[in-house]
């Protein structure tokens, strides 16, 4: 299949809805709070209806799903869906915190084939597509080449998620052994791996919003997008980003730290 229209048609709509979060950045907007205590924005509303709009007129045979606005699954399910977060990172934009993102991937029957995370207030652009390559701002973005923890950077998104999870040990193994540990947290930590500017990025729990675009961009950068396993895809409740060359460090540390609290 050739995925070059719709890769261009994703990129530039993903691109015109971080522009339209922008018209609300550090503003002193105020949000409403959803049944899990997460917060929700008029500009996630906006940016997300207005993906959904381009995507209707475009392609309006094709399923949609998106955060705020939920699935428009028909009794007989589409081969193309869309996948939308309008703000991954909602916390960070209400604080006027530049990492948040607009997130939209293109699942062709069950996986993802093409991706974009925009970034608007950074101005950067990650996008791919299965065989057309990994891009960062117009150029080639690749996983680094650390072949070692110990020259690792990790980073993570909520520390408390990881006990709430059972990924205390684990988390605390991976602490020890790495280089360095950093909160660049929700897409942006995925944004620092797939350009080789860090090499983990792990997330105990996922939904599959906040992760439609990665399984492309890690496999067209040469890395690592799945669960804790080491099962690829982003519909498994969890992530995991690296780069091929740590994969098989991690998994292992993963696995005997799982096996360590269960014997505990």
């Amino acid at each position: 299949m050739n995925l070059q229209v719709y890769f261009d048609f994703l990129v530039e709509t993903t691109y015109r809805a971080g522009r339209i979060t922008l018209g609300y950045y550090q503003t002193g907007i105020r949000p409403d709070y959803k049944p899990d205590d997460t917060p929700v924005t008029a500009a996630d509303r906006a940016a997300e209806q207005f993906i959904r709009s381009e995507i209707e007129k475009r392609y309006p045979t094709h399923t949609i799903l998106g955060e705020e606005f939920g699935d428009s699954q028909s009794e007989s399910p589409a081969a193309f869906r869309w996948i939308i977060d309008p703000i991954d990172g909602t916390k960070s934009f209400l604080r006027g915190i530049p990492l948040y993102a607009v997130l939209v991937g293109l699942e062709i029957e069950g996986i993802v084939r093409a991706g974009a995370a925009y970034f608007p207030a950074l101005d950067e652009m990650l996008c791919a597509a299965d065989n057309l390559g990994c891009w960062w701002n117009g150029r080639r973005a690749r996983v680094s080449e650390v072949n070692s923890l110990s020259q690792a950077y990790v980073c993570y998104t909520n520390f408390r998620n990881m006990e709430k999870y059972g990924r205390s040990l684990a988390f605390k193994r991976l602490n020890e052994r790495a280089y360095a540990l950093r909160g660049w947290s929700d897409a942006y930590g995925y944004l620092a791996v797939a350009t080789g500017r860090a090499e983990i990025m792990l997330d105990p729990v996922m939904n599959i919003w906040d992760c439609g675009p990665f399984p492309p961009i890690f496999r067209e950068a040469g890395g690592y997008f799945g669960d804790w396993q080491g099962n690829a895809g982003h519909a498994h409740g969890e992530a995991l980003a690296c780069n091929a060359a740590l994969l098989p460090e991690i998994l292992d540390l993963i696995r005997d730290a799982d096996t360590a609290e269960r014997d505990q």
